[in-house]
């Protein structure tokens, strides 16, 4: 299941994570968002030990939601070592965002 992240726990969970992490920026009114949504619940089963996966709601979470300028979500960073590696903005295939987490792990 993926985890749920927030401005209180972002920096323990995704920054300081010795594994790949992969946030999921949303919002409950976004519907390309709901699209993505069960698409990041799968991988975070099929990443499971490998990968940190989860999701940052932006209406909830102002202060990471700013401090990474999410302007569109979707959209999906992907942290290694507490550095931003990659990104993706927009509803994409499953196949896109597994091939982005497996360069990773």
């Amino acid at each position: 299941m993926a985890l749920t992240f927030t401005d209180s726990n972002f920096k323990e969970m995704v920054l300081d994570s010795d594994k790949p992490v992969m946030v999921d920026f949303w919002a409950e009114w976004c519907g390309p968002c709901r699209m993505v949504g069960p698409v990041v619940e799968e991988l975070a089963k099929e990443f499971d030990g490998k990968a940190v996966i989860g999701k940052l709601n932006v209406d909830e979470n102002p202060n990471v939601t700013m401090e990474y300028g999410i302007r569109s979500i979707p959209a999906l960073l992907f942290f290694k070592n507490g550095e931003i590696v990659d990104r993706q903005v927009g509803a994409v295939p499953k196949s896109v965002l597994n091939e982005k987490l497996t360069a990773q792990v």
